[in-house]
């Protein structure tokens, strides 16, 4: 048997920000015996066939097993395999029972458990906490597959398959859970989940440097819940060290009670203080995100009981290097066989697409990528990107030559970055766009113009759409930029997300005005003209989000109209759990800001089903289905005017035939409502 070796462990009483180990500088684990396999393994005769006895690691998802870049099972798996770790996968096991979480045997070091590439309860329930029926990570799109709160009944019946075998969380949903959060399907705070799922050790946003470094280090013998000097994790002690030095910054007019010295950790208010305070959960908020910056972050602690949750700095980002041997590690790309023929709708969705970068410095309060992928872009090299489309050429079954996406969390922000680091190092601002785009930022879109005209010219490939949202204030710095879009990577039609026209929603949001978006509508529309080419742009709008008015949506309405737009798929707001927005919705509070008790400024939210279907009716003015509940509201406002033929005018006075009114809205037999878009891991966002 070869030996086995391990890794250097970092040292120091916390994570700082030198320069990390590279990620790709460890011994294996299993030097070269087992080679790579064709797909991690997810029963006992896979294992077989490969030669294994046991697994090293073994993971736990609640996404089919897709063996590509864009499922983060699959990253995972495949970055542990070139460590030489023997990795199998229980892809969405039968949660009722633990013997199916006995398929690939006891585990050597580790299970690893996550809910998929989309929180579970997103996943299974609307905005409007009714139960879905489809689900895009699943063969065949069956719904069911996976538990609510997946991650919490996971790790318990990996803990009753086997004893003692250490579980580690990770993914979107663990990392969006990490300390309290108000939890919008129970409508109450929940604790972090670490302390739910009574796992080990909890992994948080991108995970690699993390996971590989854990896995080394419990191959030496070290007990998961005693790493303490690691980024990106958050673990559960009973009490911190009597010599640490801790801030707890007051709400504006409290005093301070903090010790003497430069503060080491910062602390939240604890658990039970959140949980009836809305006041002190948004401040918990504003402090979370101001720490979000891996060159300045402080580790984070949060009182749980008689126990202490202690957060360490965020990770610090892959290299271009790095991020490159990532996305070019030997996936199979392709679903695991034992799928058959069934369709998994995500896969249809990105097989031919193309990830070139990862995080969002926009901010936008609404979005988790932010929260999970940072603020820092991570982006890859322009020869990666063109290896990966001639492998998709060569390799994708039902490949006809159009690259479906080549983009991330947004289309444009490529290689962009502070261009002064000794300045990023010390920033603390939520947004690098918002309220306008920093002075500091380089916004230049050179870089993705040349990785754009180097995907065109890969043989075989036809056409390279962008799918990817588009951020239009950076896009209208670039009028080069606007015209590859137009003349090269638009089907006709171009995803853009103003998200709103109204001021007041839109500071909230931290999103730019209306004016940005014109702007770039104007430039878009010139350049299709000089192209020769008819194209559109879709903009989408979120319905009922924090600090919108029933007068705002009515006139986004009257905007919709004046610009002939008939939205098909409209977004009600979602809270989702750690988001800004989601502190707002919840507190009536902004946390954008210095927080006190005396402020009466109270944030609006529709919190009510009424209003909330209300608000989405007026993105839907259109719909003969919804004129009932906006005449009634036009009424209510003062704006019976606006009802009638004129084309000035939102809705009619009368109902069609075939349609009548039932409970305040106008119901047609049969008919199916828009569907709405969800914040994953992977639905890119401009």
């Amino acid at each position: 048997m070869p030996q086995r070796s391990g890794a250097t462990a970092q040292t120091g009483s916390r994570a700082s920000a030198t320069p990390p180990r590279g990620l790709f500088s460890y011994r294996p684990y299993w030097p070269v015996r087992f080679g790579t396999a064709p797909f991690l393994p997810m029963s006992r005769a896979e294992m077989d066939a490969l030669g294994w006895d046991s697994c090293d690691i073994v993971l736990v998802t609640g996404d089919a097993y897709v063996d590509h870049p864009s499922f983060g099972m699959a990253v995972i798996g495949r970055l542990l395999e070139a460590h030489g770790f023997r990795v199998g996968i229980l892809a969405q096991p039968d949660w009722t029972d633990a013997a199916a979480f006995t398929a690939l045997g006891r585990p050597n070091l580790l299970f690893g458990v996550t809910a998929g590439n989309m929180d579970s309860m997103v996943n299974r329930y609307t905005a409007d906490r009714r139960l879905r029926h489809n689900d895009a990570y699943s063969p065949g799109g069956e719904g069911g597959r996976r538990p609510d709160r997946a991650v919490i009944v996971y790790a318990q019946r990996c803990r009753e398959a086997y004893a003692g075998v250490p579980v580690v969380i990770g993914g979107i949903e663990a990392s969006l859970r990490r300390i309290a959060h108000y939890d919008h399907w129970s409508e109450t705070v929940r604790r972090s989940i670490l302390v739910d799922a009574k796992a080990d050790l909890l992994v948080y946003g991108n995970a690699e440097r993390a996971i590989v470094e854990i896995a080394h280090r419990v191959a030496r013998g070290e007990a998961p819940r005693a790493i303490a000097d690691l980024r990106g994790t958050a673990r559960l002690v009973p009490a911190l060290p009597d010599d640490a030095v801790v801030a707890a910054p007051p709400l504006v007019g409290e005093a301070a009670t903090e010790r003497a010295g430069a503060p080491e950790m910062i602390r939240l208010p604890s658990f039970e203080r959140v949980r009836t305070d809305p006041v002190l959960y948004a401040h918990a908020a504003r402090l979370l995100h101001l720490e979000s910056n891996p060159h300045n972050a402080r580790p984070l602690v949060q009182r749980h009981g008689d126990r202490e949750l202690v957060l360490t700095p965020p990770p610090l980002p892959l290299t271009t290097p790095e991020i490159d041997r990532v996305y070019e590690l030997p996936y199979a790309r392709a679903p695991h066989p034992a799928y058959g023929d069934a369709k998994i709708p995500a896969w249809e969705m990105i097989r031919f697409s193309i990830t070139i970068m990862r995080g969002c410095f926009g901010g936008c309060t609404f979005c988790s990528i932010t929260e999970h992928e940072g603020r820092l872009i991570q982006s890859r090299s322009e020869a990666s990107v063109v290896r990966e489309i001639e492998a998709v050429r060569d390799r994708t079954q039902g490949f006809t030559g159009t690259i479906s996406d080549i983009g991330g969390p947004t289309a444009n922000m490529y290689r962009m970055a502070c261009k002064d680091r000794a300045a990023e190092a010390m920033c603390r601002r939520p947004s690098c766009v918002f309220p306008e785009v920093c002075k500091n930022l380089d916004t230049s879109h050179d870089a993705l113009i040349g990785l754009y005209r180097a995907a065109r010219a890969v043989p075989g490939v036809k056409r390279v759409l962008i799918a990817s949202g588009v951020r239009y204030d950076l896009a209208i710095r670039s009028p080069a930029y606007v015209r590859a879009l137009a003349r090269h990577h638009v089907g006709g039609y171009l995803k853009i997300a103003p998200e709103h026209t109204e001021p007041g929603p839109l500071a909230l949001m931290m999103k730019p005005g209306i004016g940005a978006y014109d702007r770039f509508k104007a430039m878009f529309e010139r350049e299709s003209r000089a192209a020769g080419k008819e194209q559109y742009l879709i903009p989408y709008f979120i319905a009922a989000h924090p600090g919108t008015t029933d007068q705002d949506m009515m006139n986004l309405a009257l905007w919709l109209k004046r610009n002939g737009f008939r939205a098909d798929q409209v977004q009600t707001f979602l809270p989702a759990p750690m988001a800004l927005a989601t502190a707002m919705y919840h507190s009536g509070r902004n946390p954008l800001r210095p927080l006190s008790r005396a402020d009466g400024a109270a944030v609006v939210a529709a919190k009510g089903l009424k209003q909330r279907r209300l608000h989405k009716a007026f993105l839907r003015y259109h719909d003969p289905a919804n004129w009932p509940v906006l005449r009634q509201a036009l009424k209510r406002l003062g704006r019976s005017d606006l009802i009638g033929p004129g084309k000035h005018q939102l809705v009619p006075a009368s109902q069609p035939a075939g349609f009548a009114a039932a409970g305040g809205e106008g119901r047609r037999l049969g008919r199916k409502h828009g569907h709405q878009r969800f914040l994953t891991q992977h639905t890119w966002r401009g």
